[in-house]
């Protein structure tokens, strides 16, 4: 009796309590399964560090294989097509995938995530309909005015890229409300790509060296990489390059996003479509992303 009696209080320490801690953080049901999977990443996680401490200065496989990104990009593709199959309207389909963003935002930084890039809306789509694109323009006014609250109370900062000369003044307004009420907050970092283009970013950062070589703020002979990483517009994270960009709906293109940024970027095209890309998917993407040997050009 005794002896069972330990076996029982032995399991709600050690799987039970921790279990229901896990899921309440990572706002997830209850399960075996999540629970294990969660302590895998996180294994993997202290194994790489612990790897990297002992052999610091090398080029391992251990030391490039096994953590988790510092930054991850996704384009948000799917939300047309999981509306036509379930019978309902496009609106219906971007809202679905509106609010799949905050919850995968909530997954993404519980999992220790520094930064997450949302291609929510290209320049080319611009090009759609003009009640579907109103449509999105207003849904992006709804989701900053009723999700400020919770990136403040989160401590997530807010930053926009992409050329704001098209996009609606009330729009405008709430961007810039939320980037100033969380430009201070450090650790969680979402960027939002509105009417952004890839190659845009590329131009105008060349504009912008052109300009300062024309004026002798800079020497020609000084432009690198490392120049022109500092005039893209993903100069505003600690992070600029994803280590892992995930598009949705099985699409293998990367369409105008991140051209610069993803010289070395991992990757990964589920065909599971945006408004259903839930946790289980984005863990499925991270372990997807820990089998990944990343050798930047060189042998290991």
């Amino acid at each position: 009796m005794v002896s069972l009696f330990s076996v029982v209080l032995t399991f709600i320490a050690i799987i039970l309590i921790p279990g229901l801690f896990i899921s309440r953080r990572l706002s997830v049901p209850f399960s075996i399964r999540n629970i294990l999977r969660f302590i895998k990443l996180a294994a993997s996680q202290n194994d790489d560090e612990e790897e990297r401490n002992e052999k610091r200065g090398t080029m391992g496989e251990k030391e490039k294989r096994g953590g988790l990104p510092k930054h991850v990009a996704i384009i948000l593709d799917g939300n047309r097509r999981w509306a036509q199959k379930r019978g309902v309207g496009t609106s219906d389909g971007h809202k679905a995938g509106a609010r799949r963003v905050i919850e995968n935002a909530k997954d993404c930084f519980a999992m220790g995530i520094n930064t997450v890039s949302l291609f929510a809306f290209s320049t080319e789509n611009w090009a759609r309909p003009e009640d579907e694109v109103n449509g999105l323009m207003s849904l992006f006014e709804e989701n900053f005015r009723s999700e400020l609250p919770f990136f403040q109370r989160d401590k997530i900062k807010i930053s926009v890229i992409g050329n704001r000369t098209k996009i609606p003044q009330s729009l405008l307004g709430l961007i810039r409300e939320t980037e100033e009420a969380t430009k201070s907050y450090e650790g969680k970092h979402l960027i939002l790509a509105i009417d952004y283009s890839g190659k845009f970013d590329i131009l105008q950062a060349c504009k912008s060296l052109a300009e300062k070589a024309k004026n002798g703020v800079i020497q020609v002979e000084d432009i690198d990489e490392s120049v022109i990483d500092k005039e893209l517009m993903t100069n505003c994270s600690e992070f600029p390059n994803p280590d892992l960009l995930i598009r949705t709906s099985g699409e293998q293109r990367i369409s105008n996003f991140f051209l610069w940024q993803s010289a070395y970027t991992e990757l990964y095209f589920p065909n599971v479509l945006w408004p259903d890309f839930g946790e289980a998917e984005y863990l499925q993407a991270l372990t997807w992303y820990q089998q990944r040997l990343r050798r930047f050009g060189r042998r290991v």
